[in-house]
C-alpha cells in the first residue's frame, strides 16, 4: 500500500512540472508561423487595392489554432496574453517587415505589395492561401 501511495504522490508531483514545462506560445511553430502568415497576408491586402484577404478562412484557422493551443495545455488566458502582448506584436511586425523588405516591398509603393501578393497567390504559398486577387 505504501508503494501505491508513493507512486500516486510521485505522479501528482510530476503533473505540475510538466504543465509548467510548456514552451512559450511563440516557440510553438505550428501556431506562431500560421499567425505570421495570416499577418503578412493581412498587410498585403491592406496596402494592395487589387488583392483582398480571405478573412473567413483566416478566422477559421485562428479558431483551430486556439483549439490546438488548448489541446497542448494552454489556457484561454495564456493564449489571449500571447496574442495581445505588445512585445509579441512588435516581434511579429519586425519579422514581417523583414520578409516584406527582402521581397522588394516598399510601404511607399502599393504596387510592390500587389506584386508580392500575386506571387504568393500564384505559388499557393502559406501566405497566398489567405489572399484573393480582385
Amino acid at each position: 500500500m505504501k508503494l501505491v501511495k508513493l507512486a500516486a504522490f510521485a505522479c501528482a508531483m510530476a503533473l505540475p512540472v510538466s504543465a509548467d514545462a510548456k514552451p512559450p506560445l511563440r516557440e510553438v511553430k505550428e501556431i506562431d508561423n500560421e499567425l505570421y502568415y495570416i499577418a503578412i497576408a493581412n498587410e498585403i491586402s491592406e496596402y494592395c487595392p487589387s488583392i483582398s484577404g480571405r478573412r473567413m478562412k483566416a478566422i477559421g484557422v485562428m479558431w483551430s489554432l486556439r483549439s490546438k493551443a488548448n489541446s497542448l495545455g494552454y489556457s484561454d488566458g495564456e493564449i489571449r496574453a500571447y496574442v495581445e502582448s505588445d512585445s509579441e506584436k512588435a516581434r511579429m511586425r519586425a519579422k514581417g517587415e523583414k520578409y516584406l523588405s527582402q521581397n522588394g516591398v516598399s510601404y511607399g509603393k502599393a504596387e510592390t505589395f500587389c506584386a508580392l501578393g500575386r506571387k504568393e497567390i500564384e505559388r499557393n504559398s502559406a501566405i497566398g492561401v489567405y489572399l484573393r486577387a480582385n
